[in-house]
């Protein structure tokens, strides 16, 4: 592992321990070089994901642009970061698991907002008007017509 600091390969494991039900293991490295400490995370992958965008240019999955997408959709939401990041890792584990090592960028979408639903109903609002690329009101209560699921049940103002 190279030093953030110095770029020097020459590093040491200090500490290992597991984290996240033992899906991860974090280590506490040593530079040998310039004795700068930092901390390294390792994952199970279980394949290399492709993701198809849109535009039908295929770029690599990247967990931490998905980790940042969530972050923003939870911004100020009483949601624990450990609940996160276990959700991270489950969709990660879903898209890998999938069979395909590429996955079109709609399907990794379908599958955030399915999580975030089960999680905080104000955060799948939030990614589904990005994701979904809402343009009107009308929008926002289509997806709060699918969270309650019933028409009687939906706000007032939203109700015609």
């Amino acid at each position: 592992m190279r030093c953030p600091s110095c770029n020097s390969l020459d590093t040491q494991v200090k500490d290992s321990r597991p984290t996240e039900d033992s899906a991860v293991i974090r280590r506490r490295r040593i530079c040998i070089t310039c004795n700068f400490r930092f901390t390294t995370f390792e994952r199970v992958q279980l394949r290399e994901l492709t993701v198809i965008k849109r535009a039908g240019r295929r770029v690599p999955f990247d967990r931490d642009k998905l980790v940042r997408s969530l972050q923003i959709s939870l911004r100020k939401r009483p949601v624990d970061s450990e609940k996160v990041e276990t959700m991270v890792s489950a969709i990660v584990r879903e898209l890998e698991s999938g069979g395909e090592a590429e996955v079109s960028s709609e399907a990794i979408g379908e599958i955030v907002m399915e999580h975030l639903r089960q999680l905080d109903d104000v955060a799948y609002v939030r990614f589904a008007s990005v994701y979904r690329n809402f343009r009107e009101a009308k929008d926002f209560e289509t997806v709060l017509g699918e969270l309650s699921g019933d028409e009687d049940a939906r706000p007032a103002l939203l109700r015609k």
